[in-house]
């Protein structure tokens, strides 16, 4: 049996400067998530990142229940979480090169890419053929990295996706044999 995964992105705060990490968010990104949030098909199980915002959208969304998965938490900055990007580029502008351009990297001693694509690859493998329609409320980077995975595409194309809060990103298939669905979420 096929797996009908869609990966609803989480809302963004508004209005704040950006930081990496995790941030709560507001009430226009609420309501937001409320009014405008992508409509997935219901049945099957329903699982989330455990960050604030994760767990903020979820709620918008009316997800009651939704399974706190752990392997869905966002990429881990290590000592940048917190930052912004203009405070990390202001101090540590080699560290931060070699973080956008090297998937390997790790510069903050946090997770580099490739250790998120592979923890997101490892969890979608893992789902059980027969679980039917799947959903999760993930963060940016989670998305990005499920859809590297299901087209075997280099670590190295990470950057060059852009999943916007909100977005529904649609992938069928099982364990080692993922595809990309464009579509409408839930059709």
């Amino acid at each position: 049996m096929t797996v009908r995964l869609t990966l609803v992105c989480a809302a963004a705060p508004t209005g704040r400067e950006v930081r990496f990490g995790d941030a709560p968010l507001d009430e226009r990104a609420l309501l937001r998530a409320r009014t405008t949030g992508p409509a997935v098909p219901g049945g099957g199980v329903r699982y989330r990142g455990p960050s604030q915002r994760c767990r903020a959208t979820a709620a918008a969304l009316a997800w009651d229940g939704a399974v706190v998965e752990p392997a869905l938490r966002d990429l881990d900055m290590g000592r940048w979480d917190g930052r912004t990007l203009d405070e990390v580029a202001a101090g540590e502008p080699a560290a931060l090169a070699a973080w956008a351009a090297d998937p390997e990297a790790a510069p903050h001693g946090g997770e580099s890419v490739a250790e998120l694509c592979g923890r997101i690859a490892a969890w979608l493998d893992a789902l059980p053929e027969g679980a039917g329609r799947v959903a999760a409320v993930v963060e940016q980077a989670v998305a990005r990295a499920a859809v590297l995975g299901a087209l075997s595409a280099p670590y190295a194309s990470f950057w060059r996706v852009d999943v916007a809060p909100l977005a529904a990103v649609e992938l069928t298939g099982r364990a080692g044999r993922w595809n990309l669905r464009w579509g409408a979420a839930g059709s």
